[in-house]
């Protein structure tokens, strides 16, 4: 249900378009109300509530700004009272602007904006002007809802798309928000973050600055609809309800109280969605339609879009290290645009201990892990609030905010760096460095030797997939005490025990050891099917006692992990069957991390054919199209993961060298 206004709008804002102003009729202005339909006790509710907001320390306003193609789209427009020459701070949503602005029922800006997606104390100690609006085609906007709305296109052949709104809108703000100083920046997180990223096609000449956090990027490499291939089918809900109805008011409904049975017992995701009626939404259709890489999801590839683009406007990239949504995105994007900045002072890129959008949140901790301070108010305050002054404020000092600002977990502590990757600020290399998935399931820097146990070998039961965390499971979503976001952090020792994970182990370390890059999985493997997915989980494994902190004792704490399908092996474009029992390569890459292990700790590797209900299971024989395997089609295999001197198979880490 949507949040009661708290401000109502007492001055009539009428927006001219086309240099035409818009008069209602005379007999619509004086007609006359309908009379009660009893008088003798008429209603105490009045025609129209004036709220009384006298003491408000903000004005609201609610309007209907028109795009280029007639459709209006609803926007939120707070300004702090007594604001002059004030710049703007724009989100665009499918979230409800409404509610994005009616965090609580209040006289003052703060409390109403404390809460997804607002940056709270950038925006009230800066004096800014907060921008709310409604993508078209959601709650209060006219027009036609596209998940993701490509650009203008092979993907779309309509006029407008995200950067034509954001031109528009911006351009309708600067001419009519009198107490502005004609400067915008646009900012927002995971969906609300793929935005900003549109706005700089074409970007508006008022556009000063954008931040996008953790934005959706490639829904296919790495980002919310699959990794690698592999369907994130927990994601199903989303799709329903963001789609089903323009107000999100249609919710998907559980079967059972543990996601795992709910998933296994409808066998494959298309069958659940057919149970449903997920095929009344378009998405749906298209992600069944489109199970490889193909055109549909290269087009709309941001960080390829923006490869394409002039760099024109600052951009302040902001990753969470431990993501458990769009952990693909801000990375992406940045390796595309940072070529560009050939003085080194249009792209930054920062990165925390966090999780989806936790940045605007508390990042004391997550989960088990202490950081020793909090983590995200120091990225607001001292990142973020001098970052968006120096472009957006008359006057503003220079800030000094480093290229790259990375939170080094393990010894979490923050690094100001010239780029990235970069393991310091100067005078050290990130090196690639093998680490060795040995016989007897020892992890080694040394390769392996002649002599040595060939493979290690478990079974992988469709019928018995691994859970990606502790049963029960709940589903995705952030309410109700949901520990969702936290499950990249969850310890992983119950997998390690399982008969279907092999779990290779360093030796105790007697130095730190430091990473800063992206792992690649290299692995030769062999499966007995003809499909296969392979699952590689770099850990951190803690000593067996932890000092202050008894629950670390023994925690085996994920740094970098992901999933490939195996039928992509050899093209993403195109599934293939895999030659059974015959070792093969599979190589791609994990996600960025930032990690020092420290002395005393061990370093794990975890490799397992099953990550669910989190992904759709592998039947593990082939079949065109997974989303319709049927019950037949999932098999047991045989999984080998080989280890010798023409067959290796390692991690190779973004090792940080000193001279």
């Amino acid at each position: 249900m949507k949040l009661i206004d708290c401000v109502s709008v007492r001055a009539v804002l009428a927006p001219v378009f086309g240099g035409l102003l818009f008069v209602a009729p005379l007999a619509a202005q004086t007609a006359s109300p309908p009379a009660a339909q009893y008088p003798g006790l008429p209603s105490e509710t009045p025609a129209k509530f004036e709220a009384a907001t006298d003491s408000f320390d903000y004005v609201k306003r609610d309007v209907m700004i028109p795009m280029r193609d007639g459709v209006k789209l609803h926007t939120v427009i707070l300004v702090p009272k007594g604001a002059r020459d004030a710049p703007i701070l724009l989100t665009r949503t499918p979230y409800d602007a409404t509610v994005l602005t009616s965090h609580a029922q209040s006289a003052h800006l703060g409390p109403i904006l404390s809460g997804y997606d607002n940056a709270t104390e950038v925006i009230v100690e800066g004096g800014y002007i907060r921008v709310v609006q409604d993508v078209r085609g959601k709650y209060g906007s006219e027009g036609d809802y596209v998940m993701n709305r490509p650009l203008r296109g092979p993907q779309n052949p309509t006029p407008v798309d995200h950067a034509t709104d954001t031109y528009d809108t911006i351009d309708w703000l600067v001419k009519n928000v009198p107490e502005s100083n004609g400067r915008v920046g646009i900012l927002g997180i995971s969906y609300d973050g793929f935005l900003p990223l549109m706005a700089l096609v074409n970007p508006h000449p008022a556009l000063e600055v954008a931040v996008p956090m953790n934005p959706m990027v490639d829904g296919w490499r790495g980002d919310d609809w699959f990794h690698n291939g592999a369907f994130r089918q927990q994601m199903m809900a989303y799709v329903h309800d963001q789609e089903a109805d323009r107000k999100s008011e249609i919710k998907w409904w559980t079967s059972h109280y543990d996601d795992y049975d709910m998933f296994l017992q409808a066998g494959s995701a298309g069958e659940l969605g057919r149970r449903r009626g997920l095929e009344q939404v378009g998405f749906w259709r298209k992600l069944l339609e489109h199970p490889s890489y193909d055109a549909f999801w290269r087009d709309q590839a941001v960080d390829k879009i923006l490869a394409g683009q002039p760099l024109k406007v600052p951009v302040m990239l902001v990753h969470s290290l431990w993501d458990q949504e769009d952990i693909y995105g801000a990375i992406a994007v940045y390796q595309a645009i940072e070529p560009k900045d050939a003085d080194n002072d249009k792209v930054f890129l920062v990165m925390g201990p966090w999780h989806h959008g936790q940045e605007i949140g508390d990042g004391s901790t997550l989960g088990a892990l202490r950081f020793d301070s909090d983590t995200g108010l120091t990225f607001r305050r001292e990142i973020l609030r001098p970052f968006l002054d120096r472009y957006l404020k008359d006057g503003a000092p220079r800030a000094d905010v480093a290229p790259v600002t990375a939170f080094e977990t393990g010894t979490n502590a923050w690094r100001r760096l010239p780029g990235w990757p970069a393991g310091c600020a100067s005078g050290c290399t990130v090196q690639p460095t093998p680490l060795h998935l040995a016989a007897g399931l020892r992890l080694s820097f040394a390769a392996p030797k002649p002599g040595d146990a060939a493979f290690e070998e478990y079974v992988s039961d469709p019928a018995k997939p691994v859970p990606f965390r502790a049963r029960p499971i709940q589903p995705v979503g952030y309410d109700n005490g949901s520990s969702w976001s936290r499950w990249l952090v969850d310890d992983q020792r119950e997998a390690s025990g399982r008969p279907d994970v092999v779990a290779f182990v360093s030796d105790v370390l007697t130095a730190p050891t430091k990473i800063s890059g992206q792992p690649v999985a290299n692995l030769v493997a062999s499966t007995s099917g003809t499909d296969s997915d392979w699952v590689v989980k770099l850990i951190d494994l803690f000593p067996d006692e932890v000092a202050g902190q008894p629950a670390l004792g023994g925690y085996q704490l994920m740094v970098s992990a992901d999933v490939f399908r195996g039928r992509y092996r050899e093209s993403l474009e195109t599934a293939k069957p895999i030659a059974a029992n015959q070792p093969l390569l599979y190589r791609f890459a994990l996600p960025t991390a930032n990690h020092v292990f420290l002395p005393g700790h061990r370093i794990m590797v975890q490799v397992q054919s099953s990550w669910f209900p989190l992904y759709d299971r592998n039947p593990q024989s082939f079949v065109p199209n997974i989303f319709w395997a049927q019950p037949g089609d999932y098999r047991k295999a045989v999984q080998r993961i080989y280890h010798t001197p023409g067959q290796a198979s390692f991690v190779e880490l973004p090792l940080v060298t000193t001279p």
